[in-house]
């Protein structure tokens, strides 16, 4: 039991599944289904975004053919469990998310025309606002019962090129999804301490 226990409005049962008890896996059994498929990205959605602006996109990938056209851009060592997972979600960021402006924030539409004019804030404000989102996606794949085996090890570019050839898409994350396997994973690594990171002033 810790502090963070002791403090959250959760139960033990749902900080443990949440934060303290999960673990990134390399091995997966079982199967998601379209349903929970969704359902990952029903909760993900929930997560504060700068102008509400939601640039995130989710490609589900099962296995196949098209499994195989992703598992070919991955480092060495994030093949095979990738290769195996039920399912695997390629995350994105939308290039041009501030075209759904009217959509996501239209009290506010004159904000747009900031981001029409600067390609290179644009893609900032989108990259940095997809990864924000995947940190909700990974928590959203716990909630639900699964484990994640979020990914960089891959050549970006070529899964763009493979998946998204129009260029409106900007991979950046890999996540492996499943119920974890017997062997899904090794020691815990060890956690820096809230004194090594953190100061209030």
């Amino acid at each position: 039991m810790s502090i963070a226990h002791e403090e959250s409005i959760l139960s033990t049962e749902a900080v443990d599944a949440l934060f303290a008890q999960a673990r990134t896996a390399n091995a997966f059994t079982g199967e998601v289904t379209d349903a929970q498929a969704e359902a990952i990205y029903e909760l993900a959605k929930f997560g504060p975004t700068a102008f509400n602006s939601q640039p995130l996109r989710v490609t589900y990938v099962r296995k196949g053919d098209a499994r195989d056209r992703l598992v070919q851009h991955l480092a060495p060592g994030n093949q095979d469990k990738t290769r195996l997972a039920p399912l695997v979600a390629i995350l994105s960021f939308d290039a041009d998310w501030h075209e759904q402006w009217e959509n996501f924030l239209p009290a506010a539409t004159r904000g747009k025309a900031r981001y029409d004019a600067d390609a290179e804030l644009r893609a900032q404000t989108g990259r940095d606002n997809a990864h924000l989102q995947a940190g909700y996606f990974i928590l959203a794949v716990r909630a639900l019962g699964f484990a994640a085996g979020p990914m960089t090890g891959a050549d970006f570019a070529g899964i763009d090129a493979e998946f998204f050839p129009a260029g409106d898409r900007k991979a950046f994350l890999v996540v492996n999804i499943g119920k974890p396997a017997d062997d899904a994973w090794g020691p815990a690594k060890p956690k820096l301490a809230y004194e090594d990171v953190a100061e209030i002033i």
